[in-house]
């Protein structure tokens, strides 16, 4: 029975982990020059990371720069000569977080590969910890993490819900300032043509024309 309620605990799950990012991407780095990888994370979210070079060649063992970043610029991570490495933080602003990554040293010169996992939100969090430090295990903490991502999912809308009232707000304010440039045009081209046709009758009178 358990294995039963366990089995639709997890196919409830499986769709409500889309929610939370886990992003396991492969980066080719050029010899020379910087590729990055940006994310758009709301506050309080965390955010875990593992990053390894692939060398081909183990005599050659290349090393790489790392450097992250969070919206306002401020460094969450740096770290140079690095074949393997991690980070963690938990995200201070809502915005576009960087992960920038260069070569420092390749003997063999060319490309080089690294791998990147990359998780955010329930994903990033360490259900093992969480069960050893409650005691608590099978059905129960797969209720913990069913009851972690519908907190998840409702923070993310609630997100959302603020993200498009504020591009509401800003798009009624181009709007108004669309329509006002338009009358503004609009009674700039009458007041031209009124003085054109003043000029212009002026001229015929002097003209003795009318």
């Amino acid at each position: 029975m358990e294995k039963k309620i366990c089995l639709l605990i997890h196919l409830i799950l499986f769709p409500l982990f889309f929610f939370s990012i886990t992003h396991a991407i492969w980066l080719t780095l050029p010899s020379s020059g910087t590729k990055c990888v940006s994310e758009e994370i709301q506050s309080n979210v965390v955010v875990l990371a593992d990053y390894v070079v692939i060398a081909p060649d183990q005599s050659i063992n290349p090393t790489i720069s790392v450097k992250v970043t969070s919206p306002f610029g401020n460094n969450l991570h740096h770290k140079e000569n690095a074949t393997i490495g991690n980070f963690a933080f938990t995200a201070q602003e809502s915005g576009n977080y960087l992960a920038c990554f260069w070569v420092d040293h390749n003997k063999g010169g060319g490309d080089v590969s690294v791998n990147l996992d990359w998780k955010t939100g329930i994903a990033a969090k360490d259900w093992d910890s969480v069960a050893r430090k409650e005691k608590i295990e099978g059905v129960e903490l797969e209720l913990r993490k069913l009851e972690g991502a519908v907190e998840a999912i409702h923070e993310n809308l609630i997100y959302l819900k603020g993200r498009e009232a504020e591009m509401r707000s800003v798009s009624e304010a181009t709007n108004t300032r669309v329509a006002l440039f338009s009358i503004m045009s609009l009674a700039i081209c009458i007041a031209v043509s009124a003085l054109q046709l003043w000029h212009l009758k002026r001229y015929f009178q002097k003209k003795k024309l009318i």
